[in-house]
């Protein structure tokens, strides 16, 4: 066997996790070596139970490996090892880096900033456009954004990035040849050619549970910082904040309406250091990068409205604006503003998100 045929063997060994493959390397130094060992060396592995040492044995079947390896190539799945130069960087530095990944698509670039947008799969039509706009704006300034491919804001933050034409990059909690959930299948075909889908289990490991915590450990460690968008007081979501925080990240969080249950862990975040982010910017001055607030889309449209119009259409942005500060940062009555208003719905500039927020369609 090929030396990466003998590191996939052991990090698809039933019931050996991190830990115990660590022991086993830490006698051996090669995974070639505990291959070839043949049962008296795995004795004194204390870590190791009877049944576990079984399960190495009875494990090695070359013909079988091989093949396994080769449904792996031909699925377009590349296996990377902790070993390889170009193992992420960054997972050296987390608790637990896995031995193993499994990538389709490409890993993201070292020399890029990465940032990890999360929250919450119910999220609400607010939260999904913050997520989506922000994540395109992050992305046109040459961002590369890091999330979980959850139903909700991990979702529409991978939309966002493809949207702007950016990269972003996927870490599942299943095999990266299952798509999970199902609904987003289509960000998850070209996430494939431009971006990246990443796991630590190998095939056929479906959706559990517990995946899905251990796979948040590498949600941050991949991340130069974490956005949260719209997360309930016990959310999933913080605990991709605690990693993050253990591994010296930093932690952003949008705002919401102090009632809202899908705000109260962004606002206790706030509360407690994470810098709070109103705009692309908030994130973007940390690493020094110059946020261009280009309204291209106002340019192109500008002879089509009247000066009103342009008035109130060039105070609006991505992100949702409350009717009330429309009219403060433009001197219109209400009564003119909400006239102004649906006439650019009805032209198909923007939306309202929900009741008197308002937004460019993206």
């Amino acid at each position: 066997m090929i030396q990466k045929e003998y590191w996939f063997w052991l990090c698809n060994l039933d019931g050996i996790g991190i830990k115990k493959t660590q022991a086993i390397l830490e006698f051996f130094e090669t995974p070639e070596q505990a291959f070839m060992d043949k049962g008296t060396g795995l004795d004194q592995i204390g870590i190791l139970s009877e049944a576990d040492r079984n399960t190495i044995i009875k494990s090695k079947d070359v013909g079988r490996i091989q093949d396994n390896y080769a449904k792996l190539i031909s699925k377009g799945i590349y296996f990377l090892t902790k070993d390889e130069a170009h193992y992420p960087s960054k997972l050296h530095n987390i608790y637990n880096p896995p031995y193993g990944l499994y990538v389709k698509g490409e890993l993201p670039k070292e020399d890029r900033l990465s940032i990890a947008i999360v929250g919450a799969r119910n999220c609400s039509d607010y939260g999904k456009e913050i997520s989506r706009n922000i994540s395109s704006e992050l992305a046109s300034a040459g961002v590369q954004i890091i999330s979980g491919l959850a139903r909700g804001i991990d979702g529409y933050a991978h939309e966002g990035a493809l949207l702007a034409g950016g990269y972003t990059c996927a870490v599942e909690g299943c095999s990266v040849d299952i798509c999970y959930p199902k609904e987003n299948f289509n960000i998850y075909m070209e996430m494939q050619q431009k971006g990246g889908i990443i796991s630590e289990y190998g095939l056929n490991c479906y959706p559990k549970a517990g995946n899905f915590p251990m796979r948040n450990r590498l949600i941050s460690g991949m991340s130069d910082g974490i956005l949260v968008i719209e997360a309930k007081e016990k959310s999933g979501s913080l605990i991709t904040v605690d990693m993050g925080l253990e591994q010296g990240k930093n932690i952003y969080s949008i705002p919401g309406r102090i009632n809202d249950i899908f705000s109260a862990g962004c606002n206790n975040l706030i509360k407690i250091g994470a810098k709070m982010v109103t705009g692309p910017e908030d994130i973007l001055d940390d690493y020094g990068i110059i946020y261009k607030n280009c309204k291209t889309q106002l340019k192109k449209i500008d002879k089509l409205l009247e000066t009103k119009e342009k008035i109130v259409y060039a105070c609006l942005s991505f992100f949702p604006k409350h009717m009330n500060e429309i009219a403060g940062e433009t001197n219109l009555s209400i009564m003119e503003l909400t006239e102004i208003l649906m006439n650019l719905e009805m032209k198909n500039y923007i939306k309202q998100i929900r009741k008197n927020y308002y937004a460019y369609i993206s």
